[in-house]
């Protein structure tokens, strides 16, 4: 099985030319980010994955940006969802990103959400995972299994450290849970979070050794599963990022860290961290 890592758009600031070159000479395989709506955009984003042999995975949200807006409807989502997808579609991408539904949703709207996306994932000719993110239908652990039992084609892209937050531990307490969806997952957000925070200050740092350590953990159960469902290829895009994500001094917010840094970090830890993992099987 082979690694492939992705450069998120989100918190970069440049061009997109810009993060091609970057994603390219870090040695990602890909970028990571929403899907233009403009043309020219499009036609920019388009250019630089084929000047630097880039692949892409293209991200969609529906009503609203990463937190939806609370009182849209099911249909409204699907409106969304369907926009993007055909959009998607003009870039070949590679696979596409749902961070969808809301967590404020009875069960049987997230189930009738999930449904129907699948279905116009099928109509567009394109493969579909739905994130586990704060704010959407995903946002825990046990919602998330009973979305699973219910639907078990649908595929997840998962995102351990919006789950850590909502349960405020290390969810080494649900595994479980994580071994019921592994086999469900089909892509990785790798963001180191820990019991009071998405987003660690930074990954290597001693004091967040458990964290990490616990996140590249449950990353191992993922790609034991894809291994065993034989798939060839497993893809993951560090997604460290800003927006509160990022931790800042107090008064002059000065960020503690670059982000790129962060995500190149993370992007070298996981290169020897699946060649271990491999190695170990």
């Amino acid at each position: 099985m082979q690694l492939k890592l992705f450069k998120t758009l989100w918190g970069h600031i440049g061009t997109v030319a810009e993060a091609a070159r970057q994603a390219r000479d870090a040695g990602f395989d890909g970028i990571e980010g929403p899907v233009p709506h403009g043309a020219a955009e499009q036609a920019a984003l388009a250019q630089a994955l084929a000047d630097y042999g880039l692949a892409y995975i293209a991200e969609i949200t529906t009503a609203g940006s990463y937190v939806p807006e609370r009182h849209a409807s099911v249909d409204q989502h699907l409106q969304d969802l369907d926009a993007g997808l055909s959009r998607a579609r003009a870039l070949n991408p590679l696979h596409v990103n749902c961070i969808g539904g809301c967590d404020a949703w009875p069960l049987a709207d997230s189930l009738r959400f999930f449904e129907a996306g699948i279905a116009l994932a099928r109509q567009h000719g394109l493969s579909l995972s739905f994130e586990t993110h704060r704010g959407r239908s995903l946002f825990n652990p046990w919602t998330t299994r009973d979305v699973v039992a219910a639907l078990p084609q649908l595929a997840l892209t998962v995102d351990f450290s919006h789950w850590c937050v909502v349960c405020e531990r290390l969810i080494d307490t649900e595994l479980e849970i994580l071994q019921t969806i592994a086999p469900k997952v089909h892509h990785i957000h790798a963001r180191v979070g820990y019991d009071q925070g998405p987003q660690v200050p930074h990954p290597g740092a001693p004091e967040y050794a458990d964290a990490l350590a616990a996140h590249q953990r449950w990353w191992a159960l993922i790609w034991s599963a894809q291994r065993a469902g034989g798939r060839s290829v497993t893809t993951m895009t560090p997604e460290f990022g800003p927006d509160g994500y990022l931790h800042c001094l107090p008064f002059t917010r000065a960020p503690v860290a670059d982000l790129w840094d962060l995500n190149r970090w993370i992007g070298t830890t996981e290169r020897a961290h699946f060649a271990d993992f491999l190695a170990a099987r």
